[in-house]
């Protein structure tokens, strides 16, 4: 039975709303273990909560519960879902925030969760990640089955603008920008593997909406630096790059970026979420 719950929220640290879900948890199953994913999403941002928890979550040994309070309130188009995807457990709303992983990962199970489940267990207070996320939480780690949480959904609601997409022509990539990292780097859900399967071996460049362009993409936030030159770091410190990040996805970033420095992709090069980056292939 699955003994490990992480916690992904907008609710900030100030309040008392992540100790007061932890809380509930270790109520209901003392022994268990909880992970903060992170709780400082941006209020409501779907396609934060998405990014990261696609990263986050494959870390974790499989049977691992989520609880996802990003725009988790209940309502007729985005209802409360307990899914079972690439052997992990995901409770949350059907807003999208999963959308990134199942567009590579297909679920394995997908139940609607009961209105008399979720009323059963409402407090009042229009808060369910404390009282029915945490109840759904509880019954899938005592070993309960999903099927009588509710009926079984066909599909998942996507992300719109999330996802890059190639031209008819396949010379361009248009590619969101979907997440804004600590250090103001931009990134985007554009594989390697992607970007290659349409690049078949051709220049580019790589144009942001100020403009300013990229003809390489680094594998490393390291390789802009030739070691051989003195004083390299220094130098490069504020340089603008592209490159492949951890994730082996685009991303635009600043070499050594410190917003209140030598500054960040965000503020240096204006770059926010869901502003578009363009790609041209060409002989």
């Amino acid at each position: 039975m699955p003994n490990l719950i992480t916690l992904c929220t907008d609710f900030g640290l100030k309040d008392y709303f992540v100790s007061a879900v932890k809380g509930a948890l270790y109520s209901e199953i003392p022994n268990v273990n909880i992970v903060d994913i992170s709780h400082q999403i941006m209020p409501f941002h779907k396609e934060e909560a998405a990014y990261i928890l696609r990263n986050a979550y494959t870390a974790f040994p499989e049977g691992t519960v989520h609880i996802v309070g990003v725009d988790a309130t209940h309502t007729d188009e985005h209802q409360h879902i307990v899914v079972l995807l690439d052997g992990h457990y995901f409770i949350t709303a059907d807003n999208g925030i999963l959308s990134l992983i199942s567009q590579t990962i297909a679920p394995s199970k997908v139940i609607a969760i009961d209105q008399r489940i979720s009323r059963e267990y409402r407090l009042g207070a229009g808060y369910p990640v404390l009282d029915v996320f945490v109840q759904i939480a509880a019954h899938i780690c005592r070993g309960g089955a999903l099927e009588v949480l509710g009926k079984p959904l066909d599909k998942l609601y996507e992300l719109k603008g999330t996802s890059p997409q190639v031209e008819l022509d396949q010379n361009s990539i248009k590619i969101p920008i979907i997440y804004i990292d600590n250090f103001g780097n931009a990134a985007t859900s554009l594989s390697r593997k992607a970007f290659e399967a349409v690049r078949k071996g051709r220049k580019f460049t790589i144009y942001l909406p100020s403009g300013l362009s990229f003809n390489t993409i680094l594998d490393s936030y390291d390789a802009i630096n030739d070691y051989t030159i003195p004083d390299i770091v220094k130098k490069n410190a504020g340089r603008e790059f592209a490159l492949f990040n951890t994730s082996d996805e685009l991303e635009i970033a600043i070499y050594k970026s410190n917003k209140h420095s030598v500054g960040a992709a965000s503020n240096l090069l204006g770059l926010k979420c869901l502003d578009t980056i363009q790609i041209k292939f060409f002989n």
